[in-house]
């Protein structure tokens, strides 16, 4: 396993619209969406089986554009805290030097009403650098990561549901 920092600047948008009331905070995107050039992209990441579920969605996205337009037709916003930052691949504890999102770009153009972690890591960093900014109250969920054995997808349902 690679053990170098390499420096990553976030290169894709917030999804969002004006009709956004879901903002969903990662930290920044992993080595594999970052090859896929959007959200979420590991293969075994259970986020988008686990927001089609939540939204009672007959098929899981497989595209980015569906992806998109799943969670813009369930008012959902994604996102991440981190603009950019020193990181070890893919591994969220060896995040430093960081630059945080100018989130008030979502928070200023949608009707955001609750703001959800995706991961302890998004949480944590969201306190430390975004909440004295926008003083909005965020709700941390259980990583959706390959990383978090710990739940299953059941599991993470039962802990997400009643976001939208």
């Amino acid at each position: 396993m690679n053990s170098e920092y390499t420096h990553i600047k976030h290169e894709f948008e917030a999804v969002f619209d004006k009709n956004s009331e879901v903002l969903i905070l990662g930290t920044l995107p992993s080595v594999k969406s970052r090859e896929n050039n959007f959200y979420y992209g590991h293969p075994q990441n259970r986020f988008w089986k686990l927001i089609a579920a939540l939204c009672q969605e007959k098929n899981v996205p497989q595209t980015i554009e569906s992806k998109k337009e799943m969670l813009l037709r369930n008012h959902i916003a994604v996102w991440d805290v981190i603009s950019e930052c020193d990181i070890i691949g893919s591994s969220d504890s060896s995040i430093k030097n960081v630059v945080p999102t100018d989130l008030s770009v979502i928070l200023d153009n949608a009707d955001i009403d609750r703001i959800y972690a995706n991961g302890g890591k998004a949480y944590e960093l969201y306190m430390k650098y975004q909440y004295d900014k926008n003083g909005r109250r965020i709700i941390k969920l259980p990583s959706t990561s390959p990383a978090n054995a710990a739940y299953s997808l059941e599991r993470l349902k039962e802990r997400w549901e009643g976001i939208v």
